[in-house]
Formats: C-alpha cells, sequence, structure tokens
C-alpha cells in the first residue's frame, strides 16, 4: 500500500468515523472502500457496467399485468402522475 495524507472537513470526518464504526472497520478501510467506488463509477466502461446492472434484474419483478409491452407508455404516465 502507499501511504497518502488527506484533509477532511469536520463533517466528513465525523461521518466517515461513523459508517466505519457501523460497519466495524477502520476510517482508513472505509476511505479506501469509498475511493473504490469512485474508481469503479468512473471507469471507462461505465456505461457497460450500468447496462448489465439492469439487464440482470429483467425478470424479477412483476407487475401482474399482461398488456405492459403494448400499454407501457400509459403505465408509465400514469406513474408518473
Amino acid at each position: 500500500m502507499v501511504r497518502t495524507q488527506i484533509q477532511l472537513t469536520e463533517e466528513q470526518a465525523g461521518k466517515i468515523k461513523k459508517i466505519a464504526a457501523s460497519r466495524g472497520i477502520s476510517m482508513a478501510e472505509a476511505i479506501r472502500a469509498a475511493v473504490n467506488e469512485a474508481i469503479k463509477s468512473n471507469a471507462g466502461n461505465a456505461m457497460e457496467d450500468k447496462r448489465q446492472r439492469a439487464l440482470g434484474i429483467v425478470g424479477k419483478f412483476r407487475s401482474g399485468k399482461k398488456d405492459v409491452s403494448k400499454k407501457h407508455d400509459a403505465y408509465l404516465t400514469e406513474a408518473f402522475k
């Protein structure tokens, strides 16, 4: 590992400390996890990751309606009212 120093605001430090305590990990580990998430979300293939996550939920939820493929626009409009 590479040792580095960062400066956090009081609010950031307090929140990281709480997150670390709730997970039973050190502040350093919580910060490393946050950095890993930031790296993942900005990766060159972020769009492909989103696509794969979206495809991963296909078929996992049921509306109980049998005509969603034909009336999807109407159902969407109704949902946003």
